[in-house]
């Protein structure tokens, strides 16, 4: 198939017609062949990308009806608690991820991208080492098993609804009506909203002139055999101490352009240039033993360069720490050299910047050739890296379709979410989709309850999920055999097989040590679902009490400190100033009655309000406040009329670049749509807007419950 080399084979999984899950865009399933076939397939590789990317098939609707429905967010979430992380994990969730920053572990995460730098296969009655699972890691979706799933609506029908974390309320009293958004992703837009205000946009795809890049020809000068046997020498996959490339034109401009070409696509090693039998040789060698390939090359940056090369990056379809990862296959370098300011969800079509250290422009604008779904742009290089939480927000388009309010009923929404705002809800991807809520998790360590947690991570679940996976835990049930159980995984890197792998190496005495192994970013995200799980209710539980006005003994912040409002201060606040603390040691609680309800429901919980210290330091919950209700800025929408319900209703960066003409919209028009565009700071859900517009249920059980309904 398209010239396919001998060892290889391609196969396309197309999708099911009606099964509304991320596996339904056209996957490509590579069989790992030995080494250097790896080589010989990419160019077949990269034809068959192109031809999927010409022949992808669209997804179907889903209809959101009010009350019984839900939509998969993109949202920005940058919890204080998670601000400080630094680096890309390198498991990177797949699942329940809310935007900005992951809310709850994958079941089954994957880290995408081409086979070229994967490591070689291990036998399966092996547990492998941390290092060898990193390996492993880049290319498990080739080693993906086939599995016949079951209904999504089969799997989440044992899912959590809105009531079961706590979101009851609604501010507005507008009458709701019904909407559809797309399952398809690019109904969703997220600009991100930099450290100066101004919103992402990919508007240049141009590189900076810099008389340091080398020219172009660095990346076709070397055949794709003297790349392969690069590639094993730099990733120490061979005994060879050099690589040595006959120069066959030999002119100093070839061999300049030969140096160049190894330095720029294999960091860490060095070149020099021999004579051999009358003959010229460049031979490529390790500099810096086996941290070569961790550390970019310091001397070859240009001093008057800044270290970082900043850049916008657009994606759809991928969230941001499988795009980092992918990126770093691709420029051959570990993922932790990247920095951003925030984490983007993957249902979604997302503009976000990147900054990464001393990669060039060129070789960065180079991707845009071979990544599909993917570009890179707007390139500078400053000083200093990106941090998380310096982001000041972000700005959504959003696109419901197929509305059924009147034009009243839609003015009448949309003011109320200008002028009053919405509840500022933990959205349901900050809990899972699985049987297991993230929360109870959460719970058991804050408990301390490590036998439990080691229970609700592996113990068999209800509803469907992926086949490996039943039969992992399957196995685990029987024999309590960590060894036995991983071995029913192919993919390793998924939460479940991090523990196994922890408990095969530490023993069940030491769940502790083996919870451990699971990185701290995954692990975190289980306390604060706990946390958000409580504040949720909490913040449904005051609202009931008090309604939408600040009453004595709410709080407020000034400046970074938590006071009271008293009795005679009522009047200089309103309910947009008021917040609610997410439990912790270092926060106060409210003067009045919801102070009472937190210490019931930690209390009911085997939790000690007054000592949220844990004897592990990584457990210990300081606490954060945030705000009740969030007024979404730069608030503007339209109603446009349309005839083809797969025609997209604006413009993308994308599309701004190509030229595309904007949609024209006719007067009329077989369907209506809500056409939303508004700005929230990070650590806001926007489902929790859309949910005050239309009044409906966001959870993807009742979503999915009425779309089984709808199809039938």
């Amino acid at each position: 198939m398209l010239g396919c080399p001998r060892g290889w084979f391609f196969r396309v999984a197309l999708p099911s017609a009606f099964l509304p899950r991320p596996e339904q865009r056209a996957r490509l399933l590579v069989a790992r062949p030995a080494p250097r076939a790896r080589s010989q397939a990419r160019g077949s590789l990269q034809c068959l990308l192109g031809y999927l990317k010409m022949e992808m098939t669209e997804m179907p609707s889903v209809s959101l009806k009010r009350g019984s429905v839900a939509i998969e967010d993109n949202d920005s979430v940058a919890p204080a608690e998670e601000a400080k992380r630094q680096k890309v994990s390198e498991c990177c969730p797949t699942t329940g991820q809310d935007g900005l920053e992951d809310s709850s572990p994958p079941s089954s995460g994957k880290v995408p991208g081409p086979p070229e730098t994967a490591g070689q296969g291990k036998k399966n009655s092996e547990v492998p080492s941390e290092e060898e699972e990193e390996e492993d890691g880049l290319s498990e979706e080739g080693e993906e098993e086939e599995e016949e799933a079951e209904s999504f609506a089969d799997m989440m029908k044992h899912g959590l609804t809105e009531l079961d974390v706590g979101i009851t309320k609604f501010v507005s009293s507008h009458q709701g009506f019904s909407g559809i958004l797309k399952e398809r992703y690019s109904d969703f837009i997220v600009h991100e909203i930099g450290r100066d205000g101004r919103i992402s946009h990919l508007s240049d795809l141009s590189v900076p002139v810099d008389e340091e890049d080398p020219s172009e020809d660095v990346f076709t000068v070397l055949t794709a055999e003297e790349k392969q046997r690069l590639e094993e020498l730099q990733l120490f996959k061979n005994k060879e101490t050099s690589v040595a490339i006959e120069v066959i034109e030999d002119t100093k401009e070839k061999r300049t352009i030969i140096h160049q070409a190894i330095k720029s696509l294999f960091p860490g090693l060095e070149t020099k240039t021999e004579d051999r039998e009358g003959k010229k040789y460049i031979v490529a060698y390790h500099a810096a033993g086996k941290k070569a390939l961790a550390n970019p090359r310091k001397h070859s940056w240009p001093k008057s360069r800044g270290s970082y090369c900043h850049f916008v990056l657009y994606k759809e379809n991928k969230d941001t720490m499988d795009a980092i990862n992918l990126l770093s296959k691709y420029l051959r370098v570990k993922p932790n050299i990247f920095s951003y300011m925030g984490t983007k969800d993957k249902r979604a079509i997302t503009v976000q910047e990147i900054a990464v250290l001393k990669i060039t422009a060129q070789r960065l604008a180079h991707l845009n050739k071979c990544l599909m779904n993917f570009k890179l742009g707007n390139f500078s290089y400053q000083k200093n890296p990106l941090k998380l939480g310096e982001l000041q927000g972000n700005h959504f388009t959003v696109v419901l379709r197929n509305i059924t309010g009147t034009d009243n009923q839609v003015e009448q929404a949309m003011n109320s979410l200008k002028e009053i705002g919405f509840i500022n809800y933990y959205g349901m991807q900050r809990f899972g989709t699985t049987a297991v809520p993230t929360y109870q998790v959460g719970r058991a360590i804050l408990q301390n309850s490590w036998a439990e947690v080691m229970d609700l991570i592996l113990k068999p679940r209800s509803g469907a999920e992926k086949g490996y996976l039943v039969k992992c835990r399957e196995e685990w049930a029987k024999t309590k055999d960590p060894a036995a159980a991983l071995r029913k995984l192919p993919v390793k890197r998924c939460v479940e097989g991090q523990l196994l792998r922890g408990l095969s190496k530490y023993g069940m005495k030491n769940i502790v040590s083996a919870f451990g192994i699971i990185p701290r970013n995954n692990r975190l995200m289980y306390i604060h679902s706990y946390q958000s799980y409580v504040w949720n209710n909490m913040v449904s539980k005051r609202i009931d009490a008090y309604g939408l006005k600040p009453v004595p003994g709410d709080l407020v912040l000034k400046g970074a400190t938590a006071t009271f409002i008293e009795e005679d201060d009522v009047n200089n606040y309103s309910i947009h100033d008021v917040v609610m603390p997410l439990p912790g040691f270092d926060v106060i609680y409210p003067k009045h009655k919801i102070s009472d309800a937190y210490r019931e429901m930690l209390t009911a919980d085997n939790l000690d309000i007054d000592n949220m210290r844990h004897k592990i330091r990584d457990y210990s919950l300081s606490g954060a406040y945030r705000k009740i209700i969030i007024r979404p800025q730069n608030v503007s929408w339209e109603v446009v009329a349309y005839d083809d319900p797969k025609i997209p209703l604006f413009n993308t960066d994308v599309d701004n670049l190509e030229g595309k003409p904007p949609p024209v919209f006719a007067s009329e028009g077989k369907y209506r749509a809500l056409k939303m565009d508004f700005s929230l700071p990070p650590s806001t859900y926007a489902t929790m807007a859309i949910r005050e517009v239309l009044k409906m249920d966001t959870s993807i059980k009742n979503q999915t419950q009425l779309n089984t309904a709808w199809l039938r």
